[in-house]
């Protein structure tokens, strides 16, 4: 056992070294995204990208304009003429 008394500032100098860890800061999350193959579904998909530079209160604006886009996407199949209707 030892009576040694650390010097001043010694723990300090320690404890700067290392970042202190924020669970808010951004970090991206890496999920790979696969091509659908049309082109504005494919935009959409993309700018989920750009929730990994945001802090997570970021990430709501984000994830609602991607449903939008997505969302107005689906109606827009819906909206086009199909085939003509076999007559009665």
């Amino acid at each position: 056992m030892s009576d040694a008394v650390p010097e001043p500032g010694a723990q300090e100098a320690g404890a700067e070294a290392q970042p202190e860890y924020d669970p808010a800061a951004p970090a991206p999350l890496h999920v790979p995204r696969t091509p659908t193959g049309n082109a504005e579904v494919d935009a959409r998909l993309a700018r989920l990208a750009d929730a990994d530079h945001l802090a997570t209160d970021g990430h709501v604006e984000v994830y609602e304009d991607v449903h939008r886009g997505l969302r107005d996407a689906l109606t827009a199949l819906d909206a086009r003429p199909g085939p003509p209707a076999p007559p009665a």
